[in-house]
């Protein structure tokens, strides 16, 4: 990474001018607490930034006891052998810095909209369709993260055209951002009677949850039509027209909720997941730069991009963006052993970007 040293110095001097701010009597509640932030999301790099500059500093001292002609035969040899051992741990605190000055997604340590829709492949579809949404649902609880259904299209089979839920907890969107993309399955379909393989297809897509603050959405844009939920083999049944759906005329977006008994809350809901719609839209018109540099790293979020097989025959999962193949797909399925694959697609993110900026 360029400037490294610059960097480290930079960041060092902005705790301090932080600190130095913090302490001023004239300093109000507000920016307080916006400077304490700030202060606590660089304390980790500054951390590592003097302990980069103190492994540096004894190196330099053992190359300058090596180097002097004085040093006894002993004393060299002795700092020679320390002198390898810092050698090969010099790199990797370098490495450890870099990851940590590397630009955050500005959406990371946010919640998320997670919304699952069936693809090609007809009931095969909506099936696989239902049994990703739960995959996600159980990956959610054993991170002890919030998972609340919005909206759910149930197939008589027990299959969802389309499921919508809100998961909350910190750091969602950044563990979960990568998923967006068409899921593929290979399997014998239950309602296949020759036994043949079918290949279907289910479209994820992730959005980080956006708050009132981060887009403003004006109620002349809106049209809020109200109707009467309606299910699969007579679900939700219900008298009333609490069914919402919002269409935002100038997008063209369109949601709707209809499981909460409550109008008032099938609303919420619906804006909370146009919100969530608008802000991923203005996200992308804003930072075309972020969206060309995930083309280049481990997919680019596209819905129609092909990122992951699970082929039941075989009991395997392949991420394509990343070469991954896993012989785990029930551990995988049931969530237990989606975060191996997780953590292999933000170590080629993080891989990736800092070769950009080598």
């Amino acid at each position: 990474m360029k400037g490294l040293a610059e960097k480290m110095s930079a960041v060092i001097a902005r705790q301090e001018e932080l600190a130095a701010l913090m302490s001023a009597a004239s300093v109000n509640a507000a920016a307080f607490a916006t400077m304490s932030r700030e202060y606590a999301e660089i304390s980790p790099i500054v951390e590592k930034a003097k302990a980069l500059r103190a492994l540096r500093a004894e190196v330099a001292g053992l190359e300058e006891i090596i180097g002097d002609a004085a040093t006894d035969k002993d004393m060299r040899s002795l700092a020679e052998s320390e002198l390898r051992a810092l050698e090969e741990k010099l790199p990797e605190v370098e490495r450890e810095l870099q990851l940590l000055l590397l630009p955050k997604d500005s959406a990371d340590d946010r919640s998320a909209i997670l919304e699952v829709r069936a693809g090609t492949g007809g009931d095969e579809a909506s099936l696989f369709a239902a049994d990703l949404f739960r995959m996600y649902q159980r990956y959610a609880e054993a991170h002890g993260w919030g998972f609340e259904p919005i909206e759910t299209n149930e197939t008589e089979l027990g299959g969802y055209k389309e499921a919508i839920a809100a998961i909350t907890g910190p750091g969602v969107f950044a563990r979960l951002k990568f998923e967006s993309g068409v899921h593929r399955v290979q399997r014998v379909p239950a309602t296949e009677g020759s036994g043949r393989i079918h290949t279907s297809a289910a479209t994820v897509a992730v959005l980080p949850e956006a708050e009132e603050v981060d887009v403003t959405i004006d109620e002349k844009d809106l049209r809020i039509d109200t109707y009467r939920a309606q299910g699969a083999g007579g679900q939700h049944v219900n008298r009333t027209e609490s069914a919402i759906r919002i269409t935002h005329l100038p997008s063209g977006v369109v949601v709707t909720c209809q499981d909460n008994k409550s109008q008032h809350k099938n609303r919420a809901q619906a804006m909370k997941v146009l919100r969530a719609k608008l802000y991923e839209i203005e996200r992308e018109q804003l930072d075309s730069a972020r969206a060309a540099t995930r083309k280049s790293q481990v997919g680019s979020g596209d819905r129609s991009e092909r990122i992951r097989t699970y082929n039941f025959p075989q009991g395997r999962v392949t991420d394509h963006r990343i070469n991954l193949t896993l012989h785990k797909l029930d551990r995988i399925i049931n969530g237990e052993g989606l975060d191996e694959i997780v953590d292999s697609l933000i170590s080629e993110d993080r891989a990736a970007r800092l070769a950009d900026l080598q």
